[in-house]
């Protein structure tokens, strides 16, 4: 019967590509064991993707109001926040009212 493995933390996938990566670097390995690393670190490259990917959907940005509070609003990385009519200007600016604003 397979064991049910636990979860790992991106923190130690990275560990273990990192080693990954100094054992191919090292030139010490035999072509089958080099290739069997190769994938293996290819796997955790996409494992510590898909972690990352997780991490950044959690992550909400902090707006600052217009009567000084703050505001939670979705995080959106590949977007700029735009605020209605001052596109130019308030370029990378923090928006001053988040209901005028918008992520493209």
């Amino acid at each position: 019967m397979a064991e049910k493995r636990k979860q790992q933390t991106f923190e130690e996938v990275l560990r273990r590509l990192e080693t990954i990566v100094e054992e191919l670097e090292a030139g010490d390995l035999s072509l089958d064991e080099a290739l069997a690393r190769y994938e293996e670190g290819a796997a955790a490259l996409q494992r510590c993707r898909a972690l990352l990917e997780q991490a950044e959907k959690r992550i909400e940005m902090l707006i600052k109001t217009e009567n000084g509070g703050l505001q939670a609003m979705p995080f959106a990385p590949d977007s700029e926040t735009i605020c209605a009519g001052k596109e130019d200007e308030n370029a990378g600016a923090e928006p001053e009212n988040p209901k005028n604003c918008s992520a493209r």
